[in-house]
């Protein structure tokens, strides 16, 4: 029997966030369960293979999925170029707020990929005390040094004089405010303050992010599990079945 299906939006301040709630086979009303909130990456969406892919797997295990579409991406509100780090760190705060609320939520997990990924690292830190676990995949832990060095997103600035756009891709592009945010994340303090399980997945061929942001943070966090994925891109287009399995196991052996 497939579990329950719902689709709509968190106001943030104004600001509709496109989510999708997807419940373990059996659920009934009235029963408890964990839930984990999917966040996707930069330019990316709910409907992505991997993010779908992950969703799944937390269903699979007994656990919701909340899939989330944060500021200027997918359909929820926003424009992509005014979008920013500390944005989507207010819709992830909101976010989690949202599904502390529900009646049914016995525990939280957050996993996100890429930018997603730095955000839930960030996220994490910011209300430690609030999740069991956290899976970052492919996270872009490597954009607050690259904002403050000058060179982001294949893109050499001058750290001190930011340019007021900076394109991301051939048709996108983002205001300066995307790099003054980066510039002031303090990611080492955010890893500091979470103490609990960490999964950490990358693909040695990620083609957008360097994969010793992944072992390189897996160093500095007090609990966490690193995995490789051998022949894998940013996105897993080649083994996500092997990701998914990493997921599996990590939260099976909580």
């Amino acid at each position: 029997m497939s579990g329950i299906h719902k689709e709509f939006y968190i106001d943030d301040d104004g600001i509709k966030l496109h989510a999708k709630l997807d419940m373990p086979a059996g659920f009934k009303d009235g029963d408890k369960c964990p839930l984990a909130i999917v966040i996707h990456g930069l330019t990316g969406h709910m409907e992505e293979p991997h993010i779908k892919g992950v969703a799944a797997t937390f269903n699979e295990l007994g656990i919701a999925s909340l899939r989330v579409e944060m500021y200027g991406h997918g359909k929820s509100g926003g424009a992509f170029e005014n979008h920013n780090i500390f944005k989507w760190l207010n819709n992830a705060m909101t976010v989690t707020d949202y599904a502390r609320s529900l009646d049914f939520v016995s525990d939280l997990y957050v996993c996100g990929h890429s930018q997603g990924g730095l955000a839930t690292a960030l996220l994490a830190g910011m209300k430690p005390e609030v999740f069991k676990a956290v899976i970052p995949m492919s996270p872009a832990l490597m954009m607050p040094d690259g904002a403050r060095s000058g060179h982001m997103l294949g893109v050499d600035f001058d750290p001190c004089h930011l340019p007021e756009e900076i394109y991301v891709n051939a048709e996108q592009k983002v205001n300066g405010n995307y790099l003054r945010a980066a510039q002031m994340i303090d990611l080492d303090g955010a890893i500091s303050r979470y103490s609990g399980p960490v999964l950490l997945i990358h693909g040695d061929e990620d083609e957008a992010v360097p994969v010793s942001c992944s072992t390189e943070a897996g160093k500095k966090y007090k609990n966490s599990k690193t995995v490789i994925i051998k022949g894998d891109d940013h996105c897993y287009n080649y083994h996500l079945d092997q990701v998914l399995d990493a997921v599996r196991d990590f939260l099976r052996s909580l």
